[in-house]
């Protein structure tokens, strides 16, 4: 293919992007983000190829940033899957200030008897 062919359909996506993601509800927009930056695993996966067949230093340097921005959006993506999913999750239980107060009288008094 041409640079003017790779060009168009290049720009192409990114509206199409653009309209698939701008009709997406607010409520879903996080998990969908979350999930689709763990796809990113190929991105570091061709991040690996790329460095693999890499020919000139150029094409290493090319490879790394994929390897490392790839790795981000994995890491990225589960950690706020995981933060999302700990809101659906059943409450913690904060202790009465009361049971707080009993609880270091108990442990004063253990360690006044040592």
């Amino acid at each position: 293919m041409d640079l003017v062919t790779e060009i168009t359909i290049l720009v192409l996506a990114a509206f199409v992007g653009f309209e698939v993601i701008s009709k997406v509800p607010t409520t879903l927009h996080t998990p969908l983000m979350s999930e689709t930056n763990a796809i990113h695993g190929i991105v570091l996966l061709g991040g690996l190829i790329v460095v693999g067949y890499a020919d000139s230093t150029l094409d290493e340097i090319i490879g790394f940033i994929a390897i490392v921005f790839g790795t981000i959006n994995i890491v990225g993506g589960f950690m706020v899957t995981d933060r999302m999913l700990e809101m659906f999750g059943p409450k913690k239980k904060k202790p009465a200030p009361a049971e707080v107060a009993d609880e270091s009288k108990a442990t004063d008094s253990m360690e006044a008897g040592s």
